[in-house]
């Protein structure tokens, strides 16, 4: 007869490992079963690889829609990692029972297909932390459904915040026969499953009884292949229900599985983060501090009675504040354990446990404040640990092109945020920043493009890097476009600029496929933009396409990329932008002009990238918007402040349109608005030139007050937008007016005012003697 011995645990718990590790040792079962779907079992034996290195987590991905995914995630200190590990190394037989991810992912499109539940219910996060759900973990698939988290339960019960703490005191520090430990637990979790009061046909709970009938038809299988021993680790909430004398009729169990839907899956393992395995990342069945779970488990695995786990923790906080360069003496450590211990013994729990830590760390280590134990938190606490996968793990061939590229530059991927600025003058860098874009267009979203400040050179870039687990789903979703990097983003960006909607889309893609180094792209690309330019009526869609095609015609000259096909689409669309652009500026409203404001800023930004552009015809096109008194005020208004800005109209001629502008016989809506287009960006107007300053006051002074209140905010964001400084020398002009004197119309300075300063400036230049 087979022995059946029931392990339930709390997943991701440093106390159930090591609990686990001493019943397998005592029971040498011949066959280990682990809750998690039955898939697992062809790639659990690459657990036992040396180069598989904690966190990891098993992935299972829909093969023919890849965005129904799963993740399981294992530390060190998971009960599964510590039970497969075991029987690998013991040559024992190990399993995966649950309910298959076939039947998971088909069930998951029926229920998205029929739309969400009627009551609001089943929303929140897996609390009994199985991985066999997938944790919930954003954005491969959705929150799974609730279930109680017995052992926190259990915890609460005692007086306990923390599940893991109270595993210690109650259980690791019990010298009892750990078998019978979860023998003890499974009876008082039986007890709470049986004042759960919700009805059968609740989505939780079929949801439930699906997963443990799938279970307890797996055991019964694995009991009739006659071995002598099994031991089972599973979530503490099913424990009761695994019990085989305790077992529903087959029959039953076999009702609750019948005509459940299947879908083909796929199965590898991919690396995992310590920051995912932390709850507050959405993981389901995440743990409050992976950082210090790893900590606790390690010290008891050591069962070294001459250390202790508070004191070698605090070691360890004072080394994290010494590379942040601040003071952590031994002294100080050896304080912070003793205040840790008494804190313990005030509050009644048997040892310090992670709160009285921290709270003696900062208190003593910290000066009291909470700054310096943020960074413990996330270094220590939380944890930086990026684990790592096997070449022989089963991949797909894009992410294997993509394994080889980076270690091909010498470039591994990382947990933690780093900001990198590539060199692109280097081959290795500009190697670098064609790969990131490349993922970029792919969705791939290792690492995001970041300002470079001030520099407006082509050959820098910073990027925000950051490898996290999710990125393995989008490699997969991507691989049906390709085999390599390359070749995927090239025909992917192909596929959307068929599917584009608008030439500013084409063209932010034709920019991205330079960037990216995809020649094939770029022919894609170029071919439709040529056809919807070609068709395209509206003048404001084609002012926004040249800053993109100039962009893409100037990196395309810097990189040496062939850009001919790009720079005959650009002239022509410049052409037809300057033909069509007086006539479409006709009869705008406040809407509309606004729109056709900012296509023109556009357009005016990207033909300033290249100077043999026919910049003539641009000229005149806006000296034609400008001089119509028919064109909305914020459009006519920026095209005078364009051409003043290009040398074409000169102070005096801009000072008489703005004088007629701001005329009686201009309503003061429409004044307002032409003045916001000419000062819109920078206030160099108003300082430099005090006739434009005095027009505009005087024009502000005489607006009637019944308008005034509809005026004032157009004025408000107009000169909202000038730097403070601007905005301090505006006002002192205008609060000197006093000591300007007006000859002939023209604005010249007081020189008896202005005497001091000359005295002083030609004292520092030398030039005393001819003052």
């Amino acid at each position: 007869m087979t022995d059946v011995h029931i392990l339930g645990i709390r997943h991701h718990g440093p106390g159930s490992a090591h609990s686990v590790a001493e019943a397998l040792a005592a029971l040498r079962p011949d066959l280990v079963l682990v809750e998690g779907p039955p898939e697992l079992d062809q790639v659990i034996p690459l657990l036992s690889d040396p180069d598989m290195v904690p966190p990891v987590a098993g992935l299972i991905y829909a093969a023919d829609e890849p965005r129904l995914a799963s993740f399981y995630p294992m530390a060190s200190f998971s009960p599964e990692w510590v039970a497969i590990r075991w029987a690998l190394s013991t040559g024992a037989q190990v399993r995966a029972i649950d309910l298959p991810a076939a039947h998971t992912f088909a069930l998951r499109v029926a229920e998205e297909a029929a739309g969400p539940p009627s009551n609001g219910e089943g929303e929140d996060t897996a609390a009994d932390g199985g991985p066999s759900t997938g944790g919930g973990e954003p954005p491969a698939q959705p929150q799974q459904p609730y279930r109680p988290d017995a052992i926190a339960m259990l915890a609460d019960a005692a007086g306990y915040s923390d599940a893991e703490r109270w595993w210690e005191d109650a259980v690791e520090h019990r010298n009892t026969d750990p078998v019978d430990r979860f023998a003890a637990l499974t009876e008082a979790i039986a007890e709470i499953r049986a004042a759960d009061d919700r009805p059968g046909d609740h989505p939780d709970v079929m949801e439930n009884n699906r997963r443990e009938a799938s279970m307890r038809r797996l055991i019964r299988a694995a009991m009739r292949e006659g071995h002598a021993r099994i031991a089972v680790v599973c979530g503490a909430y099913h424990a009761p229900a695994l019990m085989p004398a305790g077992f529903p009729p087959v029959a039953a169990d076999n009702k609750v599985l019948a005509g459940l839907p299947k879908a083909k899956v796929a199965v590898t393992w991919v690396p995992w983060t310590s920051n995912r395995l932390s709850r507050r990342s959405g993981y389901g069945a995440g743990v409050t501090a992976p950082g210090w779970y790893q900590h606790l488990f390690t010290h008891w695995m050591a069962q070294d009675p001459g250390t202790e786990v508070s004191t070698t923790w605090l070691v360890r906080v004072a080394h994290a504040l010494r590379r942040e360069n601040l003071d952590a003496s031994t002294a100080s450590v050896v304080e912070a354990a003793r205040m840790a211990n008494a804190l313990a013994a005030v509050r009644g729990r048997p040892s310090p446990g992670l709160a009285e830590l921290d709270d003696a760390a900062q208190a003593v280590l910290c000066d009291g404040s909470p700054l310096p134990l943020a960074l413990v938190h996330r270094e220590l606490t939380v944890g930086l640990e990026l684990g790592t996968v096997p070449e022989s793990a089963p991949t797909l061939p894009l992410a294997a092109d993509l394994a080889a590229t980076q270690r091909r530059l010498r470039w591994k991927p990382g947990a933690m945020e780093e900001v990198l600025t590539l060199d692109l003058r280097k081959p290795n860098q500009l190697a670098r920043s064609v790969l990131l874009h490349r993922l970029a267009l792919l969705g791939v979203e290792w690492g995001i493009q970041a300002e470079t400040g001030r520099t407006t050179g082509t050959f820098k870039e910073v990027w925000t890097l950051q490898w996290q687990p999710e990125l393995a789903i989008a490699l997969v979703e991507a691989s049906r476009y390709g085999t390599t990097v390359a070749s995927a983003a090239a025909a992917y960006v192909s596929e959307r600029a068929q599917d584009a909607g608008s030439l500013t889309e084409l063209s932010n893609l034709l920019a991205g496929c330079l960037l990216a180094d995809l020649p094939d792209g770029i022919g894609g690309v170029v071919q439709v933009l040529a056809e919807r330019t070609a068709l395209q009526q509206d003048v404001a869609p084609l002012l926004e396409t040249i800053s993109p095609l100039a962009r893409t015609c100037r990196y395309g000259n810097v990189r040496g990329v062939d850009v001919t096909g790009v720079r005959k689409i650009l002239d022509t669309t410049v052409v037809r932008a300057c033909v069509g652009l007086p006539t479409a500026c006709a009869g705008l409203d406040d809407d509309a002009a606004a729109v056709m404001r900012r296509a023109v800023d556009s357009a005016q930004q990207g033909l300033s990238l290249l100077p043999d552009l026919p910049l003539d015809d641009w000229h005149r096109a806006l000296a034609a918007v400008a001089g119509s008194d028919r064109i909305h005020g914020a459009v006519a208004g920026r095209a005078t402040r364009l051409l003043l800005d290009a040398g074409l109209v000169d102070g005096n001629d801009a000072a008489a349109r703005l004088s007629r502008r701001l005329s009686v016989a201009t309503p003061a809506r429409e004044a307002a608005a032409w003045l916001d287009g000419l000062l819109s960006g920078d206030a160099t107007l108003l300082i430099y030139d005090p006739r434009l300053l005095q027009i505009v006051d005087d024009w502000v002074a005489a607006v009637d007050d019944e308008i005034f209140d509809d005026v004032l905010p157009l004025l408000r964001r107009t000169f909202s937008a000038f730097s403070r400084p601007e905005r301090r020398e505006i006002g002192e002009q205008v609060s000197r007016r006093g000591g300007i004197v007006q000859i002939a119309g023209e604005a010249t300075l007081d020189l008896a005012a202005a005497g001091p300063a000359v005295r002083t400036m030609a004292r520092y230049l030398g030039w005393e003697a001819m003052v």
